[in-house]
């Protein structure tokens, strides 16, 4: 069976290891959605990822990262934003904070798969894939 939103199927997968206090989950990887990992990683979200061979395909072990002795969530938000039935795109003047700047908006852009501050600093716009807080 075709998935028709692997974006949104790697965000569920994540919000619901998070939700269970998982140390690790594993998604079907592409290259969308390890550019979004790189991202989880660099803003702190998660602890880290690696590619794994299982056979003919690929899929990312992403480890997951908590605070405190009792497993406090890092994520406490995953929103999914551009849907295939409904793309949300924003220019360069009119990117997304999320939560006044506390989360993060991850946009792709023809610079790639960056976040909303680094699309204002190159002063760029495009699709609204997801926000993280």
């Amino acid at each position: 069976m075709t998935m028709s939103d692997p974006i949104a199927d790697m965000l569920t997968r994540i919000r619901n290891a998070n939700i269970a206090k998982h140390d690790t989950v594993d998604v079907p990887a592409s290259k969308i959605k390890v550019a979004i990992a790189d991202i989880l990683v660099d803003e702190g979200y998660i602890k880290s990822y690696e590619m794994v061979d299982a056979g003919s395909f690929k899929n990312i072990h992403i480890t997951m990262k908590y605070s405190g002795g009792k497993k406090d969530n890092i994520i406490t938000g995953l929103k999914r934003i551009s849907k295939p039935g409904l793309r949300v795109y924003a220019g360069k003047d009119n990117l997304p904070k999320v939560l006044g700047g506390l989360g993060v908006a991850i946009i792709s852009t023809n610079q790639g798969v960056i976040t909303d501050k680094k699309a204002r600093e190159l002063n760029v716009g495009g699709e609204v894939l997801a926000f993280v807080w």
